[in-house]
């Protein structure tokens, strides 16, 4: 392929031509099977592919719509699953040795309700592994590149479906976000991906990392894609005690109407680096900041500054409380109840098999965070560490709070202080990674939808790369949110890109 091929179509473009007979789903799914054969073994997005089923998937839905069957908004549209939600077949294996055989006897509710909207899962993307990364490099199967640049990362944990999306391998991917990890890497590879509030789609089938922070959401390349998947994927689910009980909205329905008046609030934080020692923004994203800004200002759009004073403690407190979290979920992988086993050696204890099978089935960064939040949920040190992240927690989200309760429609700010680095560049540096995610992880202890889209480039070494910004809204603010980031894509004028397919080795 070219690299001046066309575009490929959004999935609204393409449901509705599959619809109307001006193509057939067998046709959509081909295109896409094939853009996956030729980008993927380079860039190593997917881990693995569904050609004979989604083939087989798309001629039913052919033969159906023939016969006078109903079309779903989604109709023939091609599909990409993060490998850390349940699909009832393949595997789901949150790209980790202990889970490397597992096969899901159920579809997660997110991506159920996507299948019967007429999507076609084609595959399951890369992570890092059980989602706990900043670059997509922590992962069993190998490091997903960015299609940008192949030796740069693309972001974490869903980096793999960010760079189905953004060289478009396919309009539509899931992704789940703990701190981050949709909207950091939607900002590295120029695609538009969504966090919904905490409860908006149900976490059935999402294999658990932090619960209380853990959300599903989408990655497409423009912000009414978003808009129809978060419709589809929204409402109750009786099987997660935790999704709200709100009906679902047609949030697509009214993104071209203007939200007046108009107010957005950049944190004062946001053009600092947002944390003391961080090191401040690259100028390339402070650039980004200020034109999305003034893109907006020129919409009428009044821009002020806020004080976001708890903000630098967002890292430390997400660290704590998400490892803690992860502590908890990730014991049942033991080796026993569930995931892979070591082989028993003479003389062993059970202890000692619960030792070697963790061992050999998590990785080094899995594991870093498993002691960490071990260490912190431990007697003498829950109140000195765990106790007093969640008052942080409590915090920053009064901070969000009164900037909404001040009259910002948005806050806006960059979803990460730096471009996308190269590979292999900070592995050895977990704070480094971890600092990655100073602009995302105070979102997700808020519980608030935040959406990322691309809003300008950086020039590194004689390549272009995306630079992204985010939208943050009051809880359950979603109509409001797609509405103003719509509005700012229009403005901004990026959705129309993607990644050359032959990008700089």
């Amino acid at each position: 392929m070219s690299a001046d091929a066309p575009t490929p179509p959004t999935a609204l473009d393409l449901a509705a031509a599959v619809r109307d007979g001006r193509t057939t789903a067998e046709r959509a799914v081909r295109d896409a099977l094939d853009r996956i054969d030729a980008l993927n073994p380079r860039l190593n997005a997917f881990v693995q592919v569904f050609a004979e089923r989604a083939i087989d998937d798309a001629r039913a839905l052919d033969a159906r719509l023939r016969a006078g069957g109903r079309a779903g908004p989604l109709a023939g549209v091609p599909v990409a699953v993060k490998d850390n939600l349940c699909l009832a077949h393949g595997r789901t294996t949150c790209a980790s040795r202990m889970l490397e055989a597992y096969e899901s006897p159920f579809t997660a509710t997110a991506v159920q309700r996507l299948i019967d909207a007429g999507a076609i899962v084609v595959g399951k993307t890369n992570l890092d592994e059980f989602a706990m990364g900043s670059s997509c490099e922590f992962s069993v199967f190998g490091p997903t590149r960015n299609p940008w640049d192949e030796s740069r990362v693309p972001g974490g944990s869903s980096g793999g479906s960010a760079a189905a999306v953004a060289a478009g391998m396919v309009p539509l991917a899931l992704g789940s976000d703990t701190g981050g990890s949709i909207r950091q890497p939607a900002g590295f590879c120029g695609v538009v991906g969504m966090k919904p509030t905490y409860g908006r789609i149900s976490r059935w089938g999402l294999v658990a990392f932090a619960s209380s922070l853990d959300q599903v959401g989408p990655f497409a390349r423009t912000v009414g894609d978003c808009a129809l998947a978060l419709s589809i994927m929204a409402g109750r689910d009786p099987l997660d005690a935790t999704c709200c009980d709100r009906p679902a909205e047609d949030f697509a329905a009214r993104l071209d109407e203007p939200v007046r008046p108009l107010r957005i609030a950049i944190p004062r934080q946001a053009r600092g680096g947002g944390v003391e020692g961080g090191g401040g923004n690259h100028a390339a994203v402070g650039a980004a900041l200020e034109a999305a800004a003034a893109a907006l200002a020129e919409r009428g759009a009044e821009v002020v500054e806020v004080d976001l004073p708890h903000a630098e403690h967002a890292v430390a407190a997400y660290y704590i409380v998400a490892a803690a979290e992860a502590s908890a979920n990730l014991a049942r992988f033991d080796g026993v109840r569930y995931g892979r086993r070591a082989a028993l050696r003479e003389g062993d204890s059970l202890e000692d098999l619960y030792r070697r099978s963790r061992t050999e089935g998590f990785g080094e960064e899995v594991r870093r965070r498993i002691l960490l939040g071990t260490h912190v949920l431990s007697s003498g040190y829950q109140d000195r560490y765990y106790l007093t992240a969640l008052r942080a927690r409590r915090r920053i989200k009064e901070d969000f709070d009164r900037a909404f309760e001040a009259g910002a429609s948005a806050v806006l700010m960059p979803t990460s202080p730096a471009p996308p680095f190269r590979l292999g560049e900070k592995t050895d540096d977990p704070l480094a990674l971890y600092l990655e995610d100073v602009y995302t992880v105070g979102v997700n202890l808020a519980g608030l939808p935040a959406i990322a889209l691309p809003a300008g480039t950086a020039m590194l070494d004689g390549r272009a790369l995306p630079v992204g910004v985010q939208l943050i809204a009051p809880a359950f603010g979603e109509a409001r949110l797609l509405r103003i980031a719509h509005e700012l894509e229009a403005a901004l004028a990026f959705n129309a890109r993607h990644a050359p397919d032959e990008p700089r080795p």
